[in-house]
Parts: structure tokens; sequence; C-alpha cells
């Protein structure tokens, strides 16, 4: 049975490739779906056959009834990507081959520019973020994890899945990122003295197998609560709502970029797997040119 195949292909996602949870829940509600829409549409319950036999047009129902539910062009890309992914795996490992799929268009998607923040920004969020609380050492916390979102380009997870394992600091510190790559990130002075300052503070102990960074009740650091911590620092700063931590770490290399860094170099301190997801950037920077140029030209 077709649930049955899914079920596989999940499991094989889950202790194969590591994937996020996020994408393993995303990637499991669109198959699921797909095979409870594949059951209506045809009457019936859908076996290893009834997949096989699927024509493009069975794959554009399902699509134009996922945008009924009010799915975007990202969604719609999403659903695509995973039923792709599915069937590839299925032929791969089954022999299940189904024709309907290929050649079915996936919508494009514009590429969003991200919004730096500026560098004087980025260390007021900061600031402002330990501001908001009473105790020092949660003060002292979510201003080192944001310091250390802007300074050393970390993804928020990555931050947050740092243990005590990473004391003491030296000058660079090792992150492990999406699919258990790890890379090397640098560790300037002050965001290394802020860590310090909020390890000092804590009450819970930091060891090598216990996370660095804790909630209030010793547990680890929900993202929510730094995603909290930021929003209630840009409201006291005035800043947008585009300026979330994840901003914090376009930041990073937007201000490298603009200060000579090379793209290579950047994808290796982000942890990009492909050049391409690292030259948005450029963009990023031809448009802050193209701000200067409106300002300041006499014509513009």
């Amino acid at each position: 049975m077709a649930t049955a195949l899914v079920v596989e292909w999940l499991d094989g996602l889950t202790h194969g490739r590591r994937l996020s949870p996020h994408t393993l829940r995303a990637y499991a509600a669109s198959l699921h779906g797909f095979v409870g829409f594949i059951s209506t549409h045809i009457g019936g319950p859908v076996r290893d056959a009834t997949l096989a036999g699927l024509t493009q047009s069975d794959f554009r129902a399902y699509l134009a009834h996922r945008r009924t539910d009010g799915l975007a062009n990202i969604s719609v890309a999403r659903e695509v990507s995973a039923l792709r992914s599915f069937f590839a795996w299925t032929a791969r490992r089954h022999g299940l081959v189904c024709d309907g799929l290929v050649g079915l268009a996936s919508p494009k998607i514009p590429r969003r520019v991200p919004r730096p923040v500026t560098p004087d920004d980025a260390l007021a969020l900061a600031e402002a973020a330990g501001e908001t609380h009473d105790e020092a050492w949660i003060a002292a916390r979510d201003t080192a994890v944001l310091l250390l979102l802007y300074g050393a380009g970390l993804r928020i997870g990555e931050a947050l899945a740092l243990t005590g394992a990473a004391l003491p600091f030296g000058e660079t510190l090792t992150v492990t990122g999406k699919r258990n790559k790890t890379r090397v990130a640098p560790l300037l002075p002050q965001v290394r003295a802020a860590i310090e300052a909020y390890v000092a503070l804590c009450p819970y102990a930091t060891a090598s197998a216990l996370p660095l960074f804790r909630g209030a009740r010793g547990g680890p650091l929900a993202p929510e609560l730094v995603r909290r911590a930021m929003a209630a620092a840009r409201t006291a700063l005035g800043l947008p709502a585009s300026a979330t931590p994840h901003a914090l770490r376009h930041s990073f290399a937007t201000h490298l970029l603009a200060r000579g860094a090379d793209l290579r170099s950047i994808q290796e301190l982000l942890g990009h797997a492909s050049l391409s997801s690292t030259q948005i950037y450029t963009a990023v920077d031809a448009a802050r040119l193209l701000d200067i140029y409106r300002d300041a030209h006499p014509r513009a």
C-alpha cells in the first residue's frame, strides 16, 4: 500500500539523510496528504500500481486542490519537491516508476533579497535584548546569543545546539550545521567576552554534554525565546519586523562583502553547500549602493 511506502521513505530520511525535524514534518504532511487526496480522487485505496499509473493530470489536480487551501507559490514548490523526492526513492528502492511526474512544472519562486541591519543596529539589538530582563544571567544570555548570530554568522539552531564542550573558547568555534556538516567560525573577542560573561552568571552547570544556552528552568533554550527577545528589542529601538535573529546572519554576510571579503570565503563561513546560495548577498550590496546613489545624486 502507498501509505506503507511513505512510512518507509520517511524512516529512511530520518535515519539516513538526517533532515531537520521541520523538513521531515513538512514531507510527512505533504505525502500523507497526497495519498489521501489520490484515494478520494480515484475512489478507492492507493496501491503501488495506482502510484505507478498516475498521470500528470492527477498531479495537477492535487496541486490545484492544495491551491484552494491558500498555498502560495513557495509552498506549492515544496509540495512538488517532496513528490519528486518520494518517487525518485520508489524508483530506486522498489522499481516503482511514475512517468506522470515527468515534466510537472514547479512554480518559479522569486528570490527575496535579505534585509540586513546596520552594524550599529546589530549591536544595539543585542544590548537591548539583554535590557528586557531583570535576571542578570538571562539578560547576559540573550545578549550573548544575538552577538553570536551576528559576530559569527550562525543560524539560530546552530547557536542553540552548542554544548559545554565548546568551552573554553579560543579564536574559533566548531559549528555543526545542516545535515551534520561542521565548519569553523571565527569568534570575535567581543562575542567571546559576552558568552563568557553569561557562563559566569548562569546558575546551571556547563558540562560538555549539556546545552550551553539554558532556559529559565535549566532546559535547552528554545528558539522562540530568542525570537521574542529580538522582537522586544527591535520594538524598543523602532526597527522594522524584518530585524529577526536570522537577519543578523544576513547582516554578517552583507557586512563582510561590503568590506571586501570574497564570496568563496563567505560561503565557507556561512556553511552554504552551494555558492549560488551565497551570491544573493551581492544583490544586497548592490541595493545598498543604489540607495546611496539615489540619496546623493542630484538627478536621482
